[in-house]
């Protein structure tokens, strides 16, 4: 088995800091990504554009140059697989960790490939592998879709959209635009706030103009092979449907946490419980890193300020003593 002072999981971005932090301080390490590099970053749309600008990406104060102020998913691809190839990050790709043990001072992690054991664990997990579920009949139908790559696929069928936010808006016009029929069903009465600023006037615009159809205080009540049940504003109807992209964001895995330990927040946020000046949870050397910080807060953290969580967990880590695990 081997030994080491720190196993990351998750090879995101965050995760690939913590990595650069850990080789730079000295510690032994190893990344665990259960698929290819920024995993969650590789499944976005093709298509899409960041909301930060290409200096607020950046990790390690590695300069990220892009072709525009706002980069594109391949163009970040490239920059954080060129970190990890030229700094030769201790990353093992396509490794999933199917368990992790606290055992006195120490952890044992257990992955698909491999056990390790580790003085401290970092979990940089993220948020994007668990979708938030409608819970309506027919959901589980071949064609719904929790996540959205490429709008060719979608052309010439009638598609609705479910959900306000950045993900969901992109969506419906990227399909409008290649020749999909697009309808957007939205809980609340108007398009998310928070969408991208160069694209709110963009939907409201062909919302307006009956480009898109949008049906605002709705919610899906059943999905069928060829339509879709809805209750708009109290009324119920019934509409013709080839596919539904359904949306409506993420979740960290808050079971794993609980397992490990981890306190959460009694309320809607499921907030974990952590140190916020080190990073460090209720659970003696275990530490949180990125996103899965703001439990279902998912829009409260991004790269670009949670970025510094690498500095602030090594440096809490090499200023503790060092405990020698047991044979």
């Amino acid at each position: 088995m081997q030994k080491l002072d720190l196993v990351i999981i998750g090879g995101g971005p965050i995760g690939i800091a913590c990595g650069l932090e850990a080789k730079k301080n000295g510690l032994s390490y190893i990344i665990l990504e259960k698929g290819p590099i920024v995993n969650s970053l590789f499944h976005y749309p093709t298509n899409m554009q960041f909301f930060s600008s290409s200096e607020k990406l950046e990790i390690d104060e590695i300069p990220f140059i892009s072709k525009e102020a706002k980069p594109k998913r391949d163009e970040a691809l490239e920059y954080y697989r060129r970190i990890v190839t030229t700094n030769k990050l201790n990353i093992h790709l396509f490794e999933k960790v199917k368990n992790v043990e606290k055992q006195d001072n120490s952890f044992i992690v257990i992955s698909n490939k491999n056990t390790y054991h580790a003085r401290k664990v970092v979990l940089a997990t993220g948020f994007y592998d668990i979708p938030n579920l409608l819970n309506v009949p027919g959901e589980r139908l071949e064609k719904v879709k929790h996540y959205y790559d490429n709008p060719h696929y979608y052309a010439g069928q009638k598609v609705a959209v479910i959900g306000a936010s950045n993900s969901a808006i992109d969506a419906a016009l990227e399909c409008w635009r290649k020749g999909a029929e697009v309808t957007l069903v939205i809980r609340g009465d108007e398009v998310g706030r928070r969408v991208k600023y160069w694209v709110r006037p963009d939907i409201i615009n062909r919302i307006e103009e009956g480009s898109i159809k949008a049906y605002f205080n709705t919610v899906v009540t059943a999905i069928h092979e060829n339509a879709l049940e809805l209750d708009s504003n109290g009324e119920a109807l019934r509409i013709d449907n080839d596919f539904v992209l359904a949306l409506t964001g993420y979740k960290p895995n808050f079971e794993f946490l609980m397992k490990l330990g981890v306190h959460l927040s009694e309320d809607e946020k499921r907030l974990p419980e952590y140190d916020e000046k080190t990073m460090e949870t209720n659970v003696e050397g275990l530490y949180l890193a990125g996103v899965i910080c703001g439990g279902m807060e998912t829009h409260k953290w991004f790269i670009e300020n949670s970025r510094v969580h690498a500095k602030m967990i090594i440096k809490n880590i090499i200023h503790k003593p060092v405990t020698t695990p047991k044979e």
